[in-house]
């Protein structure tokens, strides 16, 4: 008697189109994960959230970039886990997310969440949903596929390049568009209602440069024409002399924080000269032969292809703006420092401290190669970027990479990752601050993490010497301030391990004869 009801209401036209609607639905059960941050270095509790790039409703796949967080040290470019419906996003931007919070709420199917990290993810709800919740009615199924069909319909977004990728080509100023200027949707409302180009604008007063309201005002002043007297000199506004609050971006307060702690560190200081004229006179000679692919403009000075046996090894390659044409001091005293540094492990040790009750003793971990750190002024802030394995490298290699580095920081905001910056650090730090400044000696600051000694390099000047001849002779000297961990490194120490640089760099033949 049920077979012929049953055949009859299988045969309806609406009937069939739901069963069919549903299978989809009933095959994978749809859960929502709550995606969170996950500790990005050592000592970073928070990160600001910079650019969102994705939106409520978006699908995404794994690996795709969700948003891009900016913390003390780095900014950092944080992609999906899984596959999904991007259903909340819980951190706006410009707001601050705690080191484990949530920042947005995903829905996944759950097959595909069991293997997911369950560090960064967790249920977004702990009930477990009634039967009722899993098996949506027919307005239901209507709406989810529309939205659905709307979001494949539109335009994909083209992925951003990393500036570390070989086709990444930095934008140029006459294709700044508004876009990518950092303002809150309020003031690029503002902006638009007072027809005005957020591109046009300088470097704003609010965090990190983003551009305000008051911003926008005092261009607007700027445009307003000088109105003219019967003398025809034009009337200037006065401008009223009032003082400016201007609140720390997180680069310059973490530096904020990371002075504070330096004192925490008892320091030794130790400064003295090196003579640069022996490597001021092989400068010229190791310019005239940068290697190819460094230098890509230098043609090759041979016609016959020495690649006409055999395929002869190719180097690496190099992004463009790893490129350069010239080298300075700088790379030279960084790789004999790094040679000195292999001579003396205590400069390659970084401290691990003890517990915070007492029941445990640092302790010193010496590290098989140099790792050097280079302070860095950018326009957001300081940073210290590390140069792994410094011993391994060639001058022209340091060179290389100091050029990349550079042009990281250059960028706003600044492109540093953790990848220039690892958690781990470097051993020594090296400030470069004769390149700015007049100056011969300085005082540099130890700061917590920063390795076990740093050191400011002056700018080099000829002096008349007469410390070696009765009547002197012309010398290029440089001068060097040293500022060491005193609970590590004795002052006896620190000034051995200085007279072992300075014999590399007073007499650079070693390096050939050490095969550099």
């Amino acid at each position: 008697m049920l077979v012929r009801p049953l055949r009859r209401l299988l045969t309806r036209p609406s009937v069939v189109s739901h069963f069919h609607t549903f299978l989809p639905c009933l095959s994978s059960r749809k859960v929502l994960q709550q995606f969170k941050l996950a500790d990005i270095g050592e000592g970073i509790t928070e990160c600001e959230v910079i650019k969102w790039n994705v939106k409520e409703l978006g699908i995404v796949q794994s690996f795709d970039p969700l948003c891009e967080v900016q913390s003390d040290k780095a900014s950092v470019e944080i992609t999906s886990p899984f596959d999904g419906v991007v259903k909340e996003i819980l951190v706006k931007e410009g707001e601050v997310a705690k080191v484990g919070a949530g920042l947005c709420v995903i829905e996944v199917d759950e097959e595909s969440f069991g293997s997911s990290s369950e560090e960064q993810v967790e249920p977004a709800s702990s009930s477990e949903p009634a039967p009722s919740q899993i098996l949506p009615d027919s307005k239901s199924v209507e709406d989810v596929a529309s939205r659905t069909e709307q979001l494949r319909e539109e335009p994909s977004v083209s992925r951003r390049l990393h500036p570390m990728d070989p086709n990444y080509s930095p934008p140029s100023v006459s294709d700044a568009s508004s876009e990518n200027v950092l303002a809150k949707p309020s003031v690029r409302h503002y902006a638009r209602q007072s027809k005005v180009d957020l591109a046009l604008l300088p470097s704003g007063s609010g965090r990190d440069g983003r551009i305000e309201k008051k911003d926008i005002d005092a261009f607007l002043s700027q445009q307003v024409p000088s109105v003219s007297v019967d003398s025809g000199s034009p009337v200037q506004r006065a401008q009223p002399e009032q003082d400016v609050v201007v609140e720390l971006g997180r680069t310059r307060y973490g530096m904020w924080k990371a002075m504070t702690q330096s004192l925490e560190i008892p320091h030794f200081g130790y400064s003295t000269s090196f003579d640069l004229t022996s490597l001021h006179s092989l400068l010229p000679t190791l310019n005239a032969h940068i290697p190819g692919h460094f230098n890509p403009s230098k043609s090759s000075p041979f016609a016959i292809n020495p690649s006409a046996l055999h395929p002869a090894p190719s180097p690496p390659p190099v992004p463009e703006s790893a490129q350069f044409t010239r080298l300075t001091y700088l790379p030279l005293l960084l790789k004999t420092l790094a040679k000195a540094m292999m001579e003396w492990p205590v400069l390659r040790s970084s401290i691990t401290p003890g517990s915070r009750n007492g029941g445990g003793k640092p302790t010193l971990t010496i590290r098989p190669h140099a790792d050097i750190a280079v302070a860095l002024s950018t326009t957001t802030g300081l940073y210290t970027p590390v140069i792994p394995r410094a011993d391994t490298h060639s001058i022209y290699s340091i060179s290389s990479q100091l050029k990349h580095l550079s042009f990281l920081g250059r960028q706003v905001p600044c492109a540093l990752t953790t990848n220039e910056m690892p958690k781990r650090g470097a051993t020594v730090t090296v400030s470069n601050i004769g390149a700015i400044g007049d100056g011969e000696y300085a005082h540099p600051v130890l700061v917590p993490g920063g390795g076990v000694a740093i050191v400011a390099i002056g700018r080099a000047k000829w002096v008349w010497d007469v410390s070696k001849s009765e009547h002197g002779e012309r010398r290029l000297k440089v001068g060097v301030s040293w500022s060491a961990d005193h609970r590590v490194l004795e002052g006896a120490e620190l000034a051995a391990f200085v007279e072992s640089w300075r014999a590399y760099v007073e007499v650079p033949e070693r390096l050939i004869g050490e095969g550099i």
